[in-house]
This record gives structure tokens, sequence and C-alpha cells, in this order.
């Protein structure tokens, strides 16, 4: 366009129309109706509010712990032991045959810290928080079955096919790693098996699949293809990978539509910088011998574990926003799923769990991290009051009641929230839903649950469905 002389009324004329596409990309900015930039599907994305977490660490007990025996005491158990549950329902759990009595717990409680929580025995070290952490006593869920009840408290949903809680969190937040996955999972590693569903638990569903969580392979490499090749030099590899991402934008160019290609370009660039940042993100021996003993590394007993809760405080430290630990298998007595010997089941997977995690809560606590990192224990459902008929006998599942706890990231030590009836049975007072739970969580993380949608068949998609509410009671 010629200017030459040209006034600044005409000038401002011509050019009107540019100036005010400006201004208005600006306003719509400012709002919030432009589209992120999807160059980066996992750049740092700001939160609809000022969160208090920043990164979330979920020990997920699975298998269904019992609350009445763990953090819900029930004094009537033990004046009721023996008697008739009047108008129980024998297919509540899932073993309508095995049904028997109301039994008390056969751990000791006494109470601890300040607030006076009473906590089983079988936690010795974690009982010494108690005034750190947030209980949930009225959790309700709508399944009795393991892998729909994992699914629902994974993704909302008890069905397959879901975005996780921590693919949500990513695709709201992004990663402030540029080397590390934005979310990483760890399983059981004694050969017990994933959890039941196996990875659809962390899957990203729907959501684009470079928001799924990462798994870390609980024997042998951590991640396959971490080392490059010997006879392939950094710079090589780097010529390869800089022609497959033009290629594939190339191919991107022609297929808009195809949103996954963004995120294969880049899964290939994460997986160049991880070969540099993972192997030092994952070698605890660069940690301090008495930390290592506080965690419990060595220890025959829950050294597996304890190296889970070291490696997840190292890599929230390097970034990562998203870790969830998996204690417990596959099957009944290889997870805390107390059908059979409830005594041997909650004090073995006690024994293993209690000690690193007091050791995580300690040691985000003295580096200042605790402060905005939500740890978070719990399953996916409780267990009954009644005894599941065995040699030595159990508890089988209940969906009606269950207990989780929440420290640090903007929780309010201290307290209990939700009652359940005297028996544990059912959740009774100020019930809490698994939507609400996942509500809370996005609260914590400066999310607002309703408005973190996602455009899928037409219909905008949220982790909480159309349910949902935060527990403000327990947030400080």
């Amino acid at each position: 366009m010629d200017l030459s002389g040209c006034s600044r009324r005409k000038l401002l004329q011509k050019a009107g129309m540019g100036a005010g596409l400006l201004g208005l990309s600006g306003l719509l900015q400012d709002e919030g109706v432009l589209a992120e930039d999807s160059s980066d599907p996992l750049a740092p994305r700001d939160p609809h509010f000022p969160g208090t977490a920043k990164r979330v660490i979920w020990l997920f007990i699975n298998g269904g712990p019992s609350h009445v025996d763990t953090w819900d005491y029930k004094p009537a158990l033990e004046r009721l032991d023996g008697k008739e549950l009047e108008g129980f329902d024998r297919f509540t759990g899932f073993f309508a045959g095995s049904v028997g009595p109301l039994m008390k717990s056969p751990f000791k409680f006494a109470q601890h810290g300040e607030s006076g929580k009473w906590v089983s025995e079988i936690f010795p070290n974690l009982s010494r928080h108690v005034d750190k952490m947030a209980f949930i006593h009225s959790g309700h869920t709508e399944s009795n079955n393991h892998s729909p009840a994992l699914f629902m408290m994974n993704t909302g949903l008890p069905r397959m096919g879901y975005p996780c809680v921590g693919s949500w969190v990513t695709y709201g937040l992004g990663s402030e790693s540029r080397d590390l996955p934005a979310f990483m999972v760890m399983s059981d590693p004694k050969g017990r098996g994933l959890p039941k569903g196996y990875s659809l638990n962390w899957g990203a569903g729907y959501l684009p699949s470079v928001y799924q969580g990462t798994w870390l392979k609980p024997t042998g490499a951590p991640i396959d293809n971490l080392q490059r090749p010997q006879d392939l030099s950094s710079a090589a590899q780097r010529r390869q990978l800089d022609l497959l991402a033009r290629l594939n934008r190339e191919h991107q160019e022609r297929l808009h539509a195809e949103k996954d290609l963004t995120t294969r370009i880049e899964s290939f660039e994460l997986a160049y910088r991880m070969q540099m940042a993972a192997p030092e993100a994952l070698d605890i021996t660069q940690e301090p011998k008495h930390l290592q003993e506080e965690y419990g590394i060595g220890d025959d007993r829950c050294g597996h574990f304890a190296k889970q809760c070291l490696v997840a405080r190292r890599m929230v430290e390097r970034g990562v926003r998203f870790v969830q630990i998996y204690s417990g298998g596959m099957e009944n007595q290889r997870s805390w799923d107390g059908h059979n010997d409830i005594v041997g089941n909650h004090s073995g997977f006690a024994g293993e769990t209690d000690r690193p995690i007091a050791g995580l809560l300690s040691d985000l606590e003295s580096r200042g991290m605790l402060q905005d990192t939500l740890v978070i224990w719990g399953g996916e459902f409780g267990r009954l009051p009644v005894a599941q008929k065995s040699a030595k006998p159990g508890r089988d599942h209940n969906p009606h009641a269950f207990t989780y706890w929440m420290a640090g990231g903007g929780i309010r030590g201290g307290t209990s929230y939700g009652e359940t009836d005297e028996v544990g049975h059912k959740a009774a007072v100020n019930r809490v839903s698994v939507n609400d739970l996942h509500a809370t969580i996005l609260h914590l993380m400066g999310m607002n649950h309703e408005e973190l949608t996602y455009r899928h068949n037409g219909r905008d998609f949220r982790l909480t469905d159309v349910a949902g509410r935060v527990i403000k009671d327990i947030v400080s």
C-alpha cells in the first residue's frame, strides 16, 4: 500500500481494520476467549485463579483399604462385635455368600497430635503427621467392583476411556519441566502386577495423548530406550529428529484434524531431552544417606516403596506436575484387598508404606515444598464393618463409605470432615462423592472444575461431569 503523501487521518482510515483487529485480539486474549498456542501442548499455563498447590503426589492405596481399620475409629464396632447388622444388604460387597456378623477392628487405636486424631496402630510413623492432614470420612462411590471403582476414582466415571485426574491437571496447567513428562506413574514393584484396568487408570481418554501418564516400569530400565544407542552420536540423533519433525509438520499441514500429530512431534523431542534429565532425576544415590534412611531405603520391608516416594519428591522438585504411586497390584492378597486375613493383609501393606510416606511428608516440609505440594492418600472404595467368613476373617468391598486424607497444598491440617454411621457402614454426615473430591483437587490447583472443559463429539466434557462441589471446610 502506497502511503506517500498520506495524511494522519487517511493513514488511520486505511489501517483501521488492522489496528482494530489487534485491539480486538488483545481484548479476547485478556478475556481468555482465544485458544492457547497449540504448538507446545505442555507449555505452562496460568490457572483460573491463584491456587495453593502447584503439584500433586497421589498415593493410591490400591485394592480398597478398610477405613474402620485405619483412620475411621468406631468404638461401636467393639460393643457390637459378633452381632448381625440389621437390614444389611448382603449384595453390598462382592461375596454375598460369605457375609458374617459385625467385626471389631483387630487393631488398637490411639489418639495423636494436637488434633487428637484416632489412628490405627498399623501407622506408627504417619500418626505423627496427623496435624498436617485433613481427613474425609464420608466418601462414597458407585461400584463395588475394582475395575469400575478404579476408573471412577481416577476419571470420575465408572467406565473406561475417559481422561484421568492427572491428565486433566496437565491439560489445564501444562508442565513446569521441559525435560521430564508432566505426569508420571509408578506401580507396585514386587511382582504383583498393575492395578485392575491397567494403564487406562492413567490414560488421557479423549484428550490429546500427550497428557497421559508416563509409566515407570517397576523392574529393569524404568523407561524403554532411555539410553541413546552407542553407535549414534548426539549430533546425528539431533539431525534425525529435526528431519522427522519437519516431515511430521509437513504432514500435519495437510491433515489439520489429526491432533495427535502435534503429540507425536512433542513426544520425540521430550524423549530426546529425557535421555539427559531422567537418569539424573531417578538416581536416588545422590541423596544424603540420612535422608534415604528416613524414607526407609534399604529396609527389606518397605525399601521398594521408599524408593518410589523419594523418586516422586525428586520428580516434583524438577517440575513434574502430577505423580501417582500405586501400593498393591492385581489380585486380592497382592493388594489392600483384604477379603481374607485382614490382620495380615493390612498390617503387611501398612508396614510397606507407613515409614516411606511419613518420610516423604517430613522431607517435603523441610524443603518448604509441602505448602504447595498436595499429597493425597486413598483407594477406590472402603471395606464393610461385617466380617467376610474365612479361616482368617477379612472384609468385603464397601462402596458406601471410605476415608481419604490430604496434606499440604493449601489443606487445613488437623481437621476431619464428614462422618460414617456408628459402625462405618455408610457415609452419613456431609457425604462426599468422587466428583466432590476431584472438584476440590482442581480447586487447590487453581482451577474451576466447571470451567476446565474439553470439546469432544460436539459436547464440552469435564472431569466432574455435571456434578461436584469444593469441600471448602478442608481448605485453608
